[in-house]
């Protein structure tokens, strides 16, 4: 299937490792150009060395950008110009529970999480909408549909992303803009790792990975790279009709509706 990708200009935020990276290398693959973001410039460098020489597309350019900030979301997006299709992704705010909170870090996961897709979607619309074309995916987490323990900040605003993004492809859908979300289940990523790790047991962390695919039907946890496919194909030119969308990507595990 041609995906209409190639040439196509996409931008992946925090794109530096797991999932984005992920996102990021399968579009490279299918030749478009490819712009990742991430505040980690050290990192950021490395990601798109990898996917250079593992994609052999050397269409690939790292921006330094804390999703965060306004000014650098602005400064990126004058840096790359118009955007074909956009990836939004953004690191996971502190696990805790409501008393481990105060305001700065309401704030905090609310930028991270809720404002940086409205900045970026700001920037990108009004060419996408001259061109009649534009893809947008939001990566949010199974948290959209169900909520996880101690992840008190994803609970509450990974599900106003998908109020978001359904309220956007309502607005969007005349100009051929689609805008769809996608959540993951249990992925094998450098922070499930990390969480694992902060947790004492006396499991080793890949115990604790193979055991967590047990509870999963189709047997084991999933790999960036099939969550990457799920997001290549939503955010395409072969995606024609599939706007307002919300996609859980794990394997089978959630049981809600």
């Amino acid at each position: 299937m041609d995906l209409g990708v190639k040439g196509k200009k996409v931008l992946v935020t925090a794109a530096s490792k797991g999932l984005g990276k992920a996102c990021a290398k399968a579009y490279a693959e299918e030749g478009a150009q490819v712009f990742i973001a991430s505040r980690n410039k050290a990192q950021l460098d490395r990601a798109a060395n990898e996917i250079i020489e593992q994609t052999g597309n050397a269409n690939v350019e790292a921006i330094v950008c804390d999703l965060t900030k306004s000014q650098d979301i602005e400064n990126m997006m004058q840096s790359i110009g118009r955007v074909d299709i956009l990836i939004n992704n953004a690191g996971g705010p502190p696990a805790g529970k409501f008393n481990d909170f105060d305001d700065a870090d309401w704030q905090h996961a609310f930028e991270l999480l809720l404002m940086n897709i409205i900045r970026t979607v700001r920037a990108v619309t009004p060419a996408m909408r001259e061109q009649q074309f534009g893809r947008i995916v939001n990566i949010t987490s199974s948290s959209m549909k169900q909520a996880l323990d101690g992840l008190l900040l994803s609970n509450t605003f990974r599900p106003a992303i998908v109020g978001l993004s359904k309220s956007l492809s309502q607005e969007l859908a005349s100009d051929q803009i689609l805008i769809n979300s996608v959540g993951p289940g249990t992925m094998e990523t450098d922070r499930i790792r990390d969480i694992y790790k902060q947790q004492p047991s006396d499991e080793s962390v890949e115990e604790r990975l193979n055991k967590a695919g047990t509870n999963i039907p189709i047997g084991r946890i999933g790999q960036p790279e099939e969550f990457a496919k799920a997001i290549l194909f939503l955010g395409s030119a072969a995606n024609t009709y599939i706007t307002g969308q919300t996609l859980i990507v794990d394997g089978g595990a959630m049981k809600t509706l």
